[in-house]
């Protein structure tokens, strides 16, 4: 639960209260406190190296609260950064937020007072706070339970852009949330056919949301070769969903198209052993899609938004799909399959020219895609590729939610790379620029389409530690890319 409070910050009964540090020289800067006791203002001018608070970014220290009413005073580092209504700002203030509530797990009641200089910041500071405020719990019990209950403190509490603000925030941080618990289930309770009942699921009591699910023996008859093939190796056949949110008179129209591998052995062509149990995390694209979709809803968008979830799972057996042989997507571009690995692309083949038949206005694909994605971007860096004006509208709305996405190029002479002798295109080209063959594949599928591909294969699953208000796992990246794209089309 999240609310907006104007009360002074040393007079809230909530377990802890959170303020903004900055360096400044051998001490701390508490960030808009001028409302801290005296006593708690000279530790921070005083003693703050002493006990080895820093302000720097992603620092998270707690101080008993003398002179307040809360029982601690959580100093959260905000570095150098300017707590502004900048896009920076506002991401700064997120991180800060979310660092906080997630260091706070196991406590029930805190209180933000971080800087909120427009109802966009109160905003960021509400998301950020409530990002932080997760943990998945499906499979055992939690020694320490996210904190049930957030107070922002502002001066703007009766501004209805900030309230809207923080209303927004709440659908926001409720479609990351559900992102990350699909990345973070079991593949065995998480297959095809049961990410295809997460979907109906999901979109019950939600306004102007249909779900349509295709399974093989509609997909065979279809012609969805891709998802066919992908998925003939395992026992749990492969589905392809439809959500779709059609609010009265849209302004736009916007289809979405997500990876979702639901388990990815790599098939015949099979992965190391090692760090291969991180390949439940494929189905990313398909969970973020499905979240956007339902957090379009819920925000009542006068955008109509499609998403289309590619499910499969790849498995090696005496039923799969071999290297060599040659598939059929929807639409009758035939492909050679040289690697069986290189499958997320096969299974969005078929979703793009699926959600181009219905001829939307633009169409974004999002996926874990590539091993190549990290070598270039490392974990925390998404890529965009396309149309060049959709590819710089995704990086628009990833800087407008705080999301890292970097502009890729697709150049025209990887292309020679994926000829086949046999067939249309061949499945994989050469390995250096693999991202970006990746790209040029998908690009085969669009024509003249307003298109942009988001490889998300790094930051969709973080195998290190957490930082700000990401946790370890799933990361829920992409939906607030997304569903920031949508309202710009509104």
């Amino acid at each position: 639960m999240i609310s907006l409070t104007s009360k002074n910050p040393a007079q809230l009964a909530v377990d802890a209260v959170v303020v903004a540090v900055r360096p400044r020289g051998n001490a701390v800067d508490a960030v808009d406190a001028a409302w801290l006791p005296k006593e708690l203002a000279r530790l921070l001018s005083r003693d703050a190296a002493r006990l080895g608070i820093t302000g720097a970014v992603d620092e998270v220290r707690r101080i008993p609260g003398t002179g307040l009413k809360a029982a601690t005073l959580v100093l959260t580092g905000v570095g150098e950064a300017e707590l502004d209504g900048s896009d920076a700002g506002r991401e700064a203030l997120r991180r800060a937020a979310g660092a906080a509530t997630r260091e706070l797990a196991g406590l029930e009641s805190v209180a933000i007072a971080l800087p909120t200089p427009d109802a966009g910041a109160v905003g960021a500071v509400a998301e950020g706070a409530l990002l932080g405020a997760y943990a998945f719990s499906r499979y055992h019990a939690l020694h320490d339970a996210p904190v049930e209950r957030i107070e922002v403190v502002t001066e703007r509490t009766r501004e209805r852009a900030a309230q809207d603000a923080v209303v927004r925030a709440e659908v926001v941080a409720a479609a990351v949330h559900a992102t990350r618990d699909l990345v973070n289930t079991a593949p065995n309770d998480l297959f095809p056919a049961a990410f295809a009942d997460e979907a109906k699921a999901a979109v019950k009591g939600v306004k102007n949301l249909k779900v349509t699910v295709l399974d093989e023996k509609a997909l065979a008859s279809g012609g969805y070769g891709g998802l066919i093939g992908v998925g003939q190796g395992s026992a749990r056949p492969p589905r392809l969903v439809r959500v779709a949110y059609t609010p009265t008179k849209p302004r736009a129209t916007v289809a979405l198209v997500g990876k979702g591998i639901t388990f990815d052995s790599g098939g015949i062509s099979i992965k190391p052993a090692a760090g291969m149990e991180a390949m439940k995390s494929d189905m990313a694209g398909a969970a973020s899609v499905l979240h956007t979709v339902v957090a379009a809803a819920k925000l009542g968008l006068p955008v109509a938004v499609t998403g289309w979830l590619c499910l499969a799972e790849n498995m090696p057996s005496g039923s799969a799909q071999r290297p060599s042989d040659v598939i059929t997507i929807r639409g009758g571009t035939t492909v050679e399959v040289l690697n069986t690995d290189a499958e997320g692309r096969l299974v969005m083949a078929d979703g793009l020219v699926a959600a181009l038949e219905e001829k939307p206005d633009v169409v974004l694909d999002i996926a874990t895609l590539t091993g190549a994605q990290v070598v270039a971007l490392g974990h925390r860096v998404s890529a965009v590729m396309g149309t060049e004006d959709t590819r710089a509208q995704v990086v628009d709305a990833a800087t407008a939610s705080g999301e890292l996405f970097w502009p890729m190029p697709l150049p025209e002479e990887l292309r020679a790379g994926l000829k086949s002798k046999v067939a249309d295109i061949a499945n994989i080209g050469e390995r250096w620029g693999g991202m970006l063959s990746a790209g040029v594949f998908l690009r085969e599928f669009v024509g003249e389409s307003s298109w942009a591909h988001l490889d998300i294969a790094g930051p969709a699953f973080n195998e290190r530690s957490a930082h700000d208000y990401t946790p370890v796992g799933g990361t829920g990246v992409g939906v607030r890319t997304l569903l920031s794209f949508v309202e710009s089309r509104a």
